[in-house]
């Protein structure tokens, strides 16, 4: 599964918590903390953190680390990968690969059934839409105290390519630090929020790709 897909599949503020309907999405205990979680996260003008995500083999092993940032505003966000530089204004989609200098504009569905798993503008909101949830544990991620709560697929489970979310959430701050997503390769793919700052002052035309100094030859327009 190519980085870019993922992640563009765990961060839009949904205002719905997801409706009970199995013994899984009934734990109150982990409805309580992500209730919390909601609502801090909705106070937020803006978001910006930055991030590493981990990959691990079937056997456990790491065999890649990338360290990335994400910008948020509502539904439009900005995120810098190795290599590409990904924007969005809620509908449209520019993808710019820096190394070989060309551009992809595509029309962009954050409720595309593509997006297998996290997105720039759900990570911190992802449970709230297709899954089922149960408390799990406490256990800490680096110096900090988390509940740990398990997303379970509840839309065709069966076509997707992980089997679990696990999030690791700082109570006291009420926010997610860090996102497990088990395949069912048995690799495993580890999102660690480095540093979290919320309420900048971000203009929305920080959300639209310039297309200045680029030429026709470097863009594909991709949509319909």
């Amino acid at each position: 599964m190519q980085l870019n897909t993922l992640f563009l599949s765990i961060l839009l503020l949904s205002s719905t918590i997801l409706t009970a309907q199995t013994e899984a999405e009934k734990d109150p205990k982990a409805k309580a903390i992500l209730d919390n979680v909601s609502k801090a996260t909705k106070t937020y003008s803006t978001i910006t953190a930055e991030y590493t995500l981990t990959i691990f083999n079937k056997d456990k092993k790491k065999v890649e680390e990338q360290i990335g940032k994400v910008e948020l505003k509502g539904d439009k966000f900005k995120l810098e990968i190795p290599g590409n530089t990904i924007v969005s204004d809620g509908k449209t989609l520019w993808n710019f690969n820096k190394d070989a200098k060309e551009l992809t504009i595509k029309n962009y569905n954050p409720n595309d059934e593509k997006n297998e798993t996290i997105t720039p503008n759900n990570f911190f909101t992802i449970y709230e839409s297709g899954y089922k949830y149960k408390y799990d544990k406490k256990e800490n991620v680096g110096k900090i105290s988390c509940d740990v709560i398990n997303l379970y697929p509840a839309i065709k489970p069966e076509k997707k390519k992980f089997h679990t979310i696990k999030l690791y959430i700082d109570n006291s701050k009420k926010q997610i630090v860090q996102a497990k997503v088990l395949m069912k390769n048995g690799e495993s793919y580890v999102y660690t929020v480095k540093k979290f700052t919320p309420n900048l002052n971000i203009p929305d035309s920080y959300f639209v790709f310039d297309t200045k100094g680029l030429k026709s030859d470097q863009i594909t327009d991709e949509r319909e």
